[in-house]
């Protein structure tokens, strides 16, 4: 039997951010008695992914150059070649990936299955790859994940088919066209319940999108009923019954290791970023050692690390295992690279978001950077400068209500002076940026300030989507939004319940569509956030003044901030007349969703010496 996972510590800790971070709790309803026991927000078999920071992706096969058209010859020169589990293990290591996928039953590398299977379809091999790997894997607290494709349309790529039809339909005693999307998903069908009961230390599946005939048969549902422990991750899909989407190399951003800005999956859904660590190639090795930008894989792993996101490098092994040169270096960079700063990417979410902190994205003097905060101890935030200043020693972010104790270097400990004000947080006296991550460790006060409590403003709109109302905008909490039902221009107005002072409003849009500009690349806009608005203030809610604020809010993750100036009112009214998703992209056109709306009245100050 597969050993039981203990039941993760992850929703009590964010419990505890949320309280620490929110203004107010969130607004959980107990469970109904007469209903029936529903899945855990989070369930265990969740844990090892919602831990990950990172995982560690091999596209490796029969067509893994040297191409090989025979399978016992390319098995033969896989062992002849010297391949153990134990160096993909120690690689993956180095990058302090929790998890491997291995995806060798993939529609490009000839359908090649790393596991003695008695099922006949297409390539097995005699040798236990796959249970090798996985026993290694484990003895080192890594976990294996096989990937499963659902298209059998590259079959003769090479000029001969790889799937043998007349076998499987021996097998199964009636005629199979393994080359069709039904007779593929009958025999992909199969392998999946073969590998779930040979491999109980198997992690999971990584489905390269979805074959009708699974959905048909009810596949996930029945791996969930024999198979609870299993984890199920969909590429470049959102399927509700999936624990993990991941995004397939996302690429066209400024500055170009902003995965996260190409996304659109919302927190808290588990969510992963794969990609090709090379610079050039295909995912699997193609006979060349392909360049590797350190820079732009450090920042993406950071970026996604600061976003809540996982990442999954894609290294190329040759058929030996082991890598070319070049990427190689990088791993063992990694190996020593990532220690120091560990601590500010393992067991962090990424903030500016739902958990609060500081606001990532474009900085001070061209400086771009992310923001972590830790879960055992969420007065701590982590400064995350991937791109440095243009100059100077000094950077500057938006501190989002978070009153500043004391800043230090985390690689070196060293004391750093800041200032606090309007706002703002600036850490001076930064003796040297580190040319990918320079790390501020940053302990705050334990509650936000300066900011209305949620609940004590309530929201109305001029339009709402049913079970999406106003109310969801001030509730204080992030489960719940509010849509506009497609309708833009469209008015917001806050009631303060008295007149009050206004300082700002700080909005949390739904991180549900991508926001860097894809127009540049010749590419319709598609981002679901607010564009041009109007602000306007009135202290009886008939009375309106002109607009005190009109503008544009950039596209951008995280809370953005429209600043009021010093005000006293009791309503405030957000216009919002139009988004930025193009009419071409109608998945996003007017879809605005916003998560929460703060209304701020003042910001913390202060100061601190090295």
């Amino acid at each position: 039997m597969r050993r039981q996972r203990a039941v993760p510590l992850w929703t009590a800790t964010v419990t505890l951010l949320a309280g620490l971070l929110l203004a107010t709790p969130s607004t959980a309803q107990p469970a109904q008695s007469a209903q029936p026991a529903a899945e855990p927000a989070y369930p265990a078999r969740q844990e090892m992914l919602r831990k990950a920071t990172a995982g560690l992706f091999l596209h490796w096969g029969m067509f893994t150059r040297p191409l090989h058209t025979d399978c016992r010859a390319w098995e033969k020169a896989v062992t002849d070649g010297g391949w153990t589990p134990d160096y993909w293990v120690a690689e993956a290591r180095k990058l302090r990936a929790s998890y491997i996928v291995l995806a060798t039953f993939h529609s490009r590398l000839g359908y090649a299955r790393p596991w003695p299977s008695r099922i006949p379809g297409s390539c097995a091999t005699e040798r236990d790859i796959l249970g090798e790997l996985v026993k290694a894997a484990n003895r080192e607290g890594v976990e294996v994940i096989l990937y499963m494709t659902d298209d059998p349309k590259w079959h003769s790529e090479q000029g001969f088919t790889t799937l043998d039809s007349a076998a499987y339909s021996a097998h199964k005693g009636r005629p199979v066209d393994l080359t069709t999307r039904e007779g593929f998903g009958a025999y992909s069908y199969d392998l999946f319940f073969e590998v779930m009961a040979d491999y109980p230390e198997l992690a999971g599946f990584w489905i390269d999108n979805d074959n009708e005939y699974w959905e048909r048969n009810k596949l996930y549902e029945q791996i969930r009923e024999r198979r609870p422990d299993m984890t199920l991750s969909n590429n470049n899909e959102d399927t509700p019954i999936m624990d993990m989407v991941s995004h397939e190399q996302k690429t066209g951003m400024t500055p170009p290791y902003d995965q996260p800005s190409a996304i659109w999956t919302p927190m808290p859904r588990l969510t992963e970023s794969c990609y090709k660590v090379p610079d050039t190639g295909s995912w699997w090795y193609d006979g060349q050692d392909r360049p590797v930008s350190t820079g732009l894989n450090v920042g993406r792993y950071v970026a996604n690390a600061g976003t809540s996101i996982k990442s999954l490098m894609n290294l190329t092994a040759m058929v030996d295992g082991r890598f070319p040169p070049q990427q190689q270096r990088f791993t063992d960079f990694m190996k020593d690279y990532l220690p120091p700063i560990w601590s500010s990417l393992s067991g962090v979410v990424g903030g500016g978001y739902r958990y609060g902190g500081f606001q990532p994205g474009a900085w001070s003097d061209g400086a771009y950077g992310y923001v972590t905060i830790s879960e055992q101890r969420p007065t701590r935030q982590y400064l995350h400068v991937t791109t440095p200043p243009r100059s100077g020693d000094q950077v500057t972010v938006r501190d989002n209500g978070h009153r500043v104790r004391r800043v230090s270097d985390l690689r070196t400990g060293r004391k750093l002076a800041f200032e606090q004000r309007d706002g703002s947080l600036t850490v001076k006296g930064v003796a040297a940026w580190d040319p990918y991550d320079t790390v501020l460790a940053v302990d705050t006060h334990p509650r936000r300030e300066g900011v209305h409590p949620a609940r004590t403003v309530t929201a109305s709109a001029t339009a709402e989507k049913q079970g999406h109302p106003a109310a969801a905008l001030t509730d204080g909490g992030y489960d719940t939004y509010w849509d506009s039902d497609a309708r833009v221009p469209v008015a917001l107005t806050l009631d303060l319940g008295r007149v009050r002072k206004a300082r700002f409003l700080g909005i949390n849009q739904r991180e549900w569509s991508p926001t860097y500009n894809r127009e540049t690349f010749g590419r319709a806009e598609d981002s679901a956030r607010i564009k041009d608005y109007r602000v306007s203030l009135s202290r009886d809610g008939t009375t309106w003044g002109a607009p005190v604020r009109a503008g544009v809010l950039e596209s951008a993750r995280g809370t953005r901030f429209i600043d009021l100036g010093t005000r006293y009112t009791r309503y405030i009214r957000l216009e919002i007349d139009s988004t930025w998703a193009a009419e071409t992209v109608p998945r996003f056109h007017r879809q605005l969703q916003i998560d929460e709306i703060q209304v701020g009245y003042g910001h913390p100050r202060g100061s601190g010496r090295r």
